[in-house]
């Protein structure tokens, strides 16, 4: 076996759902050999698959010990920077999941560590695996912009989902948490410059902390001309009305997303399967009328939650494997970031930010 051919040997740190999952990918990728998992504790539900690899309380510790050639970063956002530089110190790649950091300048910390190991640093950003949402880029660059972006993802939860979404909250509001993947989306169809950033947000349970806040908006302004709006809120409390839309409008027409009106916003898949694009034509005749009706593509046969983390983590390996050039993932996942600290900051402060 030559040395490229050699199964990266991984460390997985956090096993919540995403972090699970991830373990799964590499768990049942040739290319893959874990050589530990990290958790304070044995998860309640660990996945039968998993149970043969022990689990370490201290991800430094481990990664001292063990030595691997990659860590998978899943933990709480607040433990990304730190984590991700002490394995580029180590010698290690790195895939960490979204949100890159807390903080701008801890995002850029973790970059410059990747490029002065000379690592690759590969960002949870499970849309753009997904042959769905890159067709929805697509259709929507083919527009032409300026454009509107009308996208938001709520969650009505509660039981476990609840507890899960109060301990992200203690770090991370649901405007960056997930709002970052559908601005990285904006981002890429725009493909300008954000210049402004307003957000709005609100308090909607005393379960949480009281400077924080479960449901929020954002709004950012692009140098194109272009505007968009996400809005995000987790509870017992929101609606499932219109949990999920997904919608681009440009001069010459729009392409949306959608949904199983029988999905429901606390299942996972349905936060990233697309069931219907639709393309809708602004184009009309002598008689003011449209010229053509509506396209709908039918999207079969997407992958799922695992099939999508499966996908992520071929990618790292061809990233590693290939010596695959990052630094416009990595610029585009600081620049998505930015712009969702940024509403953060505004909800906070009330003002409008500048970037």
């Amino acid at each position: 076996m030559s040395q490229s051919d050699k199964p990266i040997r991984v460390l997985v740190a956090g096993l919540g759902n995403m972090g699970r999952s991830h373990a799964l990918a590499y768990h049942n990728n040739p290319g893959y050999e874990i050589v530990g998992l990290v958790n304070r504790s044995k998860p309640a539900h660990l996945a039968p698959e998993l149970e043969q690899y022990t689990i370490h309380p201290d991800f430094m510790t481990a990664l001292a010990d063990l030595k691997p050639d990659l860590c998978s970063i899943n933990t709480y956002s607040d433990s990304h920077a730190d984590y991700a530089v002490a394995a580029f110190e180590a010698g290690c790649d790195v895939f960490v999941e979204k949100p890159l950091a807390t903080t701008v300048a801890d995002a850029e910390r973790v970059v410059a560590a990747a490029k002065k190991a000379g690592k690759k640093l590969v960002i949870g950003y499970i849309l753009r695996h997904h042959p769905s949402w890159k067709k929805l880029i697509e259709e929507a660059r083919k527009l032409g912009g300026p454009y509107v972006f009308r996208m938001n993802l709520n969650q009505q939860s509660s039981g476990p989902t609840w507890d899960t979404h109060q301990a992200l909250m203690q770090t991370t509001s649901p405007i960056v948490d997930c709002g970052v993947h559908y601005v990285d989306v904006m981002c890429q169809i725009t493909d300008a410059k954000a210049i402004e950033v307003r957000g709005m947000g609100l308090r909607l349970s005393n379960e949480i902390a009281p400077d924080m806040y479960n449901y929020g908006h954002l709004q950012v302004l692009y140098e194109d001309g272009s505007v968009g709006w996400y809005e995000a809120g987790w509870g017992p409390m929101i609606s499932e009305t219109a949990f999920f839309v997904k919608d681009v409008m440009s001069p010459n027409g729009a392409v949306s997303i959608v949904m199983d009106p029988t999905a429901k916003s606390d299942d996972i898949d349905t936060h990233t399967k697309t069931s219907v694009i639709r393309l809708h034509s602004a184009e009309t005749g002598p008689d003011g009328k449209f010229i053509r009706p509506d396209q709908d593509m039918t999207m079969a046969g997407e992958p799922g939650h695992q099939e999508l983390c499966d996908l992520e983590q071929a990618f790292m390996l061809r990233a590693v494997r290939e010596d695959l050039d990052l630094t416009r993932h990595m610029d585009d996942a600081v620049a998505s970031l930015r712009i969702c600290l940024a509403a953060d900051e505004s909800v906070r402060t009330g003002r409008p930010v500048r970037l």
